[in-house]
């Protein structure tokens, strides 16, 4: 969509918005279109398009007749665009239901719900229903998206767009390109489920995301209608647990401590690799593992069963078979230090400048840098929607008929709002990201068991009216914590401000160490709880894990004056220092998403869809079970050395396979 339909299209709906009776199709030809050129027929298509654009935008075009002779002419139609309608209802929230409301968008940070959560939130402050509230430091619950394919299935079901990828089935062992019309996505057993029409096999189908073997490409220009009331909670429910198998496998002496720890049984020295452990490791699916087991490299080689061996073998393939092939040139002309960003388009200006007047009203004199930076965008940006927007008016185009925004002073004051004042009602996507959110947050007892939490849910429902209904096609995962015990000292030490000594399993060093640390905060990535404390013995801050504590206990002293948590919310999982080795990478478009989860610092894309990535990392010495951990998805490019010890230590792990 071009800059110029932006503006019409903004010009248009104004035009409907300010008109009690409607206004002709030749009016609007003449007096907001300017068209002179176009045949009627030609207008009559692109009027037509420009239609379906507001109605995605949330604005229904009503089409008036007039009655008695000739009220079935299409000339004598007249179209107009209701002013409530199309608005958000008032939502009157506490200050207790804004912060269970916050702790539900938040859940979204990394994942493709994140910018709808946060448009959601935006479009109910300037609608005038958020106070102020805090963040509770000890629950910051965060939902960890399932890879580039659950980005790219997001996008394609809300938009009914059907997609294809590479699928490896688990009753077949077959890998093969699969075409489905997603219906829903929702976390089962740990695992994230597609659920969809299979148009191969003309039935609906369960995709497991783990087993996808390729990036997920959408059918931009074949849609689909989902059944009406489809609900995945309701579908998942019906899914049984894959059942428990045992996998053998041999391991190198003294190493892999955490897979050792799982182990149901242990044979030492019975290996054909004399001295080597062979270990009995409970599983459920093959891929899951295959994806741990691959990043033990030459340290660890299944021995059965064979979906296993293959599982793993698979990923050090593809692993070896990108490092392998040419590298790109390294190029980070014209980017920025910031997070990758997303491809902007003029539909996403054209939904940001509907935002923004309802905004700026409600916010009057911000500094025009803050305004950018609720909106996400850069300066130069966000003045590029001002100044479609002050050119933006009713037909006539008279002073006082365009919207009058004035910035001069670096704060933005509006004036004239040609009643948009109020924002439109949430989209499919912003319904889904804070209902779904509200639904995973029952997970928490602490939260489930006031009444803010249901208060909120059910306002936000009658807000969101037939988009709420829509939610139902999105469910995440469990977000409660295996360990409750740890959970509970830790929360007790945050806040009598006492230290506490762990015992703690690091996997990417393979050891046990012994640490004092002051406990800050609190936070969980699905099910996985993470702590963030200063390390008395690293003299920083770090993030522990508390599935890999083996002892953890108040050693009776009071946090120090270092105890500072990391500045803004939420809590990172990886904490860059400028003392890090500074490591370039290639992301493959299936690998796209490793980009944000270790929060690059500049990023480039590359043709076919992959990205360059420049990542702080702490310690290089585990980037080489990092590499065969995504099978092909990541490479190293620089340091040299680093890429060398990748390809070597997948060489190494292919060998002992026979590759």
């Amino acid at each position: 969509m071009s800059a110029s339909r932006t503006e019409r299209l903004l010009n248009l709906l104004i035009a409907l918005l300010n008109t009690r009776y409607g206004l002709r199709r030749s009016e609007l030809r003449d007096k907001v279109y300017h068209d002179t050129s176009s045949s009627e027929v030609a207008f009559g298509r692109m009027f037509e398009r420009d239609k379906k654009d507001l109605r995605q935008y949330g604005f229904e075009v009503e089409t008036v007749m007039d009655h008695g002779w000739g009220s079935d002419d299409p000339a004598t139609a007249r179209y107009r665009i209701g002013k409530e309608s199309n608005r958000l209802p008032d939502v009157s929230l506490t200050s207790a239901e804004c912060t269970v409301l916050m702790l539900a968008a938040q859940l979204w940070e990394q994942a493709a719900l994140g910018s709808a959560a946060q448009n959601a939130m935006r479009k109910l402050q300037a609608a005038g229903g958020l106070v102020e509230a805090e963040l509770p430091p000890e629950v910051q619950p965060r939902i960890k998206p399932a890879g580039q394919a659950f980005e790219d299935l997001v996008t394609a079901m809300h938009a009914q767009h059907p997609v294809s990828f590479r699928y490896l089935a688990g009753s077949t062992g077959r890998d093969e390109v699969r075409t489905v019309e997603p219906w829903g996505l929702g976390s089962r057993f740990g695992q994230w489920y597609l659920v969809g029409f299979d148009r191969a096999r003309d039935a609906k189908r369960f995709f497991r995301l783990s087993r996808f073997t390729s990036a997920v490409t959408v059918l931009e220009k074949d849609p689909y209608t989902p059944p009406a009331g489809f609900n995945v909670r309701t579908e998942l429910d019906s899914l049984p647990e894959l059942p428990v198998q045992t996998a053998l496998v041999d391991v190198a002496p003294g190493k892999v401590l955490g897979l050792r720890k799982r182990a149901s049984g242990t044979a030492n020295g019975n290996t054909p690799d004399g001295g080597w452990d062979r270990l009995s490791i409970p599983f459920r699916d093959a891929e899951v593992l295959g994806e741990e087991l691959a990043s033990y490299g030459p340290n660890a080689l299944v021995a059965e069963p064979a979906e296993l061996v293959s599982a793993v073998r698979r990923r050090l393939q593809a692993a070896a078979d990108f490092a392998a092939s040419p590298a790109p040139a390294i190029d980070f002309t014209g980017s920025v230090p910031a997070k990758r960003a997303r491809k902007r388009t003029s539909e996403d200006q054209l939904k940001r400048m509907l935002q923004l007047v309802p905004f700026l009203v409600h916010n009057q004199g911000l500094h025009i840098s803050e305004v950018a930076a609720s909106f996400g965008v850069t300066r130069k940006e966000l003045e590029d929607d001002l100044l479609i927007l002050i050119c933006s008016g009713l037909p006539e185009g008279y002073p006082d008929d365009l919207l009058d925004i004035q910035w001069e002073d670096d704060h933005v004051f509006i004036t004239q709002d040609l009643d948009l004042t109020r924002p439109v009602r949430f989209a499919v996507d912003e319904a889904c990201a804070l209902l779904t959110g509200l639904e995973t947050l029952n997970g928490l007892p602490e939260l489930a068991e006031g009444s803010a939490l249901e208060s909120v849910t059910v306002k936000l429902m009658a807000a969101a009216g037939e988009e709420g209904l829509k939610a139902g096609s999105i469910a995440g995962p469990e977000v409660g914590p295996a360990n409750s015990a740890h959970l509970a000292t830790i929360r007790q030490a945050i806040a009598d401000g006492m230290q506490l000594h762990l015992t703690y399993f690091s996997a990417q060093r393979d050891s046990m160490s012994e640490r004092d640390v002051d406990p800050l905060r609190l936070y969980s990535l699905d099910n996985t709880w993470y702590f963030e404390a200063y390390c008395h013995s690293a003299r920083g801050l770090r993030n522990f894990r508390l599935d890999r504590i083996e002892g953890l206990a108040a050693n009776g002293r009071t946090v120090t004056e270092a105890a500072r948590p990391a500045e803004g919310f939420p809590v990172k999982l990886f904490t860059p220092n400028d003392d890090d080795a500074l490591v370039t990478v290639e992301l493959a478009p299936e690998g796209l998403g490793l980009a944000d989860d270790y929060y690059a610092e500049r990023t480039a894309p590359l043709p076919g869809g992959g990205l360059l990535a420049e990542i702080r990392f702490g310690s290089t010495a585990w980037l080489p079970m990092f590499v065969a951990q995504h099978g092909g998805a990541v490479r190293i490019l620089e340091p040299a050395d680093v890429a060398e010890a990748a390809r070597e230590w997948v060489a190494a792990a292919l060998a002992r396979y026979g590759g």
